[in-house]
């Protein structure tokens, strides 16, 4: 048993990280469904719903990880005006980044395969997530949360 601690103690970041972004990755899901619904039900559909949904989804999926990274993940202790600016302003452009690559995936998704379709939608959805919870990671991991010295 104290090999697996140690092993996850080791690696604390990618653990942390795997685990804060299936929670993260679970807030943006849950958020673009509910969006997807509800716009849904006032008669929005095809692209715009899909690239609406997202972007709000994202927001919320955004301040999540932000503070679970943060505090947990990269254990970043100092909230210092400096620092802390420093912080929401590369982790928001490197999410920036992956949100429109994301976006760009499932609107050139909808135009090939449909934007009704909401099984390919939902397939798309999962494929973007685990290409952006790798590009997050590298971004947090190498730019945003990294060790000084």
């Amino acid at each position: 048993m104290s090999k697996i601690k140690e092993l996850i103690k080791k690696h604390w970041d990618i653990v942390s990280y795997l685990f804060f972004g299936v929670c993260t990755t679970i807030v943006g899901w849950v958020t673009y469904w509910l969006f997807m619904t509800l716009f849904s039900s006032f008669g929005m559909n095809g692209e715009l719903n899909i690239i609406i949904s997202n972007v709000i989804s994202w927001i919320f999926a955004v301040i999540f990880a932000f503070i679970t990274n943060k505090l947990w993940v990269f254990r970043s202790k100092s909230f210092d005006a400096k620092t802390l600016w420093y912080e929401i302003g590369t982790f928001v452009s490197a999410r920036l980044v992956t949100l429109l690559i994301e976006t760009g995936i499932l609107a050139g998704a909808a135009f090939l395969f449909g934007s009704d379709n909401n099984v390919i939608n939902m397939i798309m959805k999962i494929i973007t997530s685990i290409i952006v919870v790798l590009l997050n990671y590298i971004f947090s991991k190498l730019i945003i949360f990294r060790k000084k010295g």
